[in-house]
């Protein structure tokens, strides 16, 4: 059921490979979406099921009841809300502003406080459950910022993930979401030392992963992930480039966590060696 409180006018910044299946998902519930893109012709797909093209961030975002983007790093977030026509000087008074997109905290804290002296209401929900999380609406969501804004916005969160969490302040968003990181990249770092062990000492890994993934180091990533580093399917669900940007800041907030620095250190090498673009899975790269 619509919540009463919230209109159906929504502008969306971000329609990449987890913004297009959100903004079908939008549509889906009944929310009338504006789409900016930088490239419209990336965007056709979207545009045939219903959603309309602007040309501007001002034209997207303006007489909106909700705002939403999900772009791909700090600087792209500081740019569509900070800029003399980005969203903070083109949104109108009391618009609901929604970023998804995993990014500083501090930034986020900053753009908060802005957003509150104009009379926005700003939240932050970095995401998290990959390309399939945001085709099947089934995204782990983490908010941050005021409570009464993230209650009004929960029939927009409903449309797009199944887990879906008040965190606290501004920026606490952000703080899980790098909590998760840190524990993702740690989970699939021990994965692939487990299958360079197998492999060194003889094993068929995919009797070895079969035989352990249902016992005490089961998880998503052991069932899901490791498979696709045996079979070395790299396709990018997420991207290497966007995990060495969400441990980069995670560093740069607690600059004392040896896991992180370690395999942070082991992204960045796939990174510097042309890897960005392939899945996080291909650290198992890193230990050949």
């Amino acid at each position: 059921m619509m919540n009463q409180s919230l209109g159906k006018k929504i502008g969306f910044i971000g329609a990449g490979v987890m913004g297009k299946s959100m903004i079908l998902n939008l549509m889906k519930k009944g929310f009338e979406v504006d789409v900016y893109a930088r490239d419209k012709q990336k965007i056709e797909d979207i545009l045939e099921a219903g959603a309309v093209f602007r040309e501007n961030i001002q034209s997207c975002v303006e007489d909106k009841d909700v705002v939403i983007t999900i772009v791909g790093y700090p600087k792209d977030v500081e740019e569509i809300y900070l800029s003399q026509k980005g969203i903070l000087n083109s949104a109108k008074k009391d618009t609901y502003l929604i970023d998804m997109t995993t990014t500083s905290p501090n930034l986020i804290i900053d753009i908060y406080n802005i957003a509150k002296e104009k009379g926005l209401k700003f939240l932050d929900a970095p995401v998290s459950g990959g390309e399939n999380g945001a085709k099947n609406a089934t995204l782990s969501i983490m908010v941050g910022g005021d409570e009464e804004d993230f209650n009004a916005c929960k029939d927009i969160f409903e449309a797009l993930g199944t887990t879906i969490i008040y965190e606290g302040k501004a920026g606490s968003g952000q703080h899980t979401k790098m909590a998760n990181q840190i524990a993702i990249a740690g989970i699939m770092a021990g994965i692939s030392e487990a299958i360079t062990y197998g492999k060194k000492v003889g094993l068929d890994i995919e009797t070895m992963l079969r035989s352990i993934s249902n016992g005490s180091a089961s998880s998503f990533h052991m069932t899901n992930t490791a498979p696709k580093m045996n079979q070395r399917d790299f396709k990018a669900g997420f991207y290497i480039k966007h995990m060495v940007k969400d441990l980069k800041i995670a560093n740069e907030e607690v600059p004392t966590l040896k896991v992180l620095k370690d395999v942070l250190e082991m992204y960045e090498t796939l990174e510097k060696n042309g890897d960005g673009d392939l899945g996080t899975q291909a650290i198992c790269k890193y230990y050949e």
